[in-house]
């Protein structure tokens, strides 16, 4: 193991560790475990689970003191910045990647995998940091990597759902209302697959696939934002 790289990055990130083998245990997953288990001393889950009580805690705390809006929209801000797509780039912007700990078969995984782990060693880097460091240390931490986002978030309007964007957008441009259609549902009743298209005045504009019709709908609706943000 190369202590010397998560030396530096905790010199570069947070002015030094004390525990260093706290910090390596945020990067660690479960997978990496298990083809070295001699050598590893433990997974970062539990880091995890406290990290994402901290994390939410001082994002929320940030929203209450520099936002007046209602609850209901400070919560879908909060979601927009804790959810996984977001702390997963987080973590790429901050260099988290090549610090991983992964197993082989982990490494090899697919983009979708890959961008949950990073989002859980976030949450776990933010549970070593506030053990180590405290609130004040852990809360610059994410105000730098994350609440720095909120502008570009609420800018491009991504803290709204896709489903609630589509129908902003499309009553806006052509003063329709999305609706969405089952084109194919196949698949016994323990585990089906749905496959639903997102129509504006019947032209479809987008079709995505879930294993539940809200999922599909989300999945649709998302890939017809993306055809109007190219097309305009």
């Amino acid at each position: 193991m190369d202590i010397i790289k998560y030396q530096d990055f905790a010199k570069t990130q947070f002015d030094g560790f004390e525990n260093i083998e706290l910090l390596i245990t945020s990067f660690t997953h479960r997978s990496y475990i298990n083809e070295h288990k001699k050598t590893a001393s433990g997974h970062n889950e539990r880091l995890e689970f406290l990290g994402d009580a901290v994390l939410e805690l001082i994002v929320t705390e940030y929203l209450y003191n520099n936002y007046p809006e209602p609850e209901g929209i400070l919560t879908n801000w909060r979601s927009a910045l804790v959810r996984t797509e977001s702390i997963s780039a987080a973590a790429a912007r901050e260099g988290f990647e090549p610090l991983l700990r992964l197993s082989r078969g982990e490494k090899r995984g697919s983009q979708r995998a890959r961008e949950q782990i990073l989002a859980n060693t976030y949450e776990a880097v933010v549970g070593a940091l506030y053990l180590e460091k405290g609130y004040d240390a852990t809360k610059a931490f994410i105000e730098k990597s994350l609440l720095s986002t909120l502008d570009e978030i609420l800018t491009s309007g991504s803290w709204l759902d896709p489903k609630s964007r589509l129908q902003e957008m499309v009553q806006s441009k052509e003063g329709f209302t999305p609706i969405y259609k089952l084109i194919t549902e196949e698949g016994p009743d323990h585990d089906k697959t749905f496959v639903i298209g997102a129509y504006v005045d019947n032209d479809l504009k987008g079709q995505g696939t879930g294993p539940s019709k809200q999922a599909a709908q989300v999945a649709a609706a998302t890939a017809a934002l993306k055809r109007y943000i190219k097309e305009n």
